[in-house]
């Protein structure tokens, strides 16, 4: 048992798909809508599991570092296939490592929006 909260924000980036037979090979771009969700077993102090600012924070800072940009020249996507399931891979383990130190949450989910109608998820396997 335990809580989860959730918290969305959204990056405009351009990108192609190496290896991909079909119009994904060639250049286009999308306006990405990411949603994380963070667990804690318990609640702090205040009876939250974190600031929903915080938490807002947290996304919107390491989208800024996307956003705009050609995704296949990221340093991580270089070697990479910059697709919405291994965006969502690199946003969760991103995350993951940043907060660390917040002992008491964890990154649980992240699903990549390409398009209204399709997303893709990396989630947490550990139960």
């Amino acid at each position: 048992m335990g809580y989860l909260i959730e918290v969305t924000d959204s990056f405009s980036s351009a990108h192609q798909l190496r290896g991909y037979h079909g119009k994904c090979e060639r250049l286009h771009g999308h306006n990405w809508k990411v949603t994380l969700v963070l667990s804690a077993k318990r609640l702090n102090k205040i009876g939250l599991v974190v600031d929903f600012g915080e938490a807002k924070r947290f996304l919107s800072d390491l989208l800024r570092e996307l956003d705009h940009t050609l995704l296949n020249e990221h340093p991580y996507f270089v070697s990479v296939n910059p697709s919405s399931e291994n965006i969502a891979r690199y946003i969760f383990n991103t995350l993951t490592t940043r907060l660390k130190k917040l002992t008491t949450v964890r990154v649980e989910r992240v699903e990549v929006w390409e398009s209204e109608r399709t997303k893709a998820v990396f989630y947490s396997s550990k139960r």
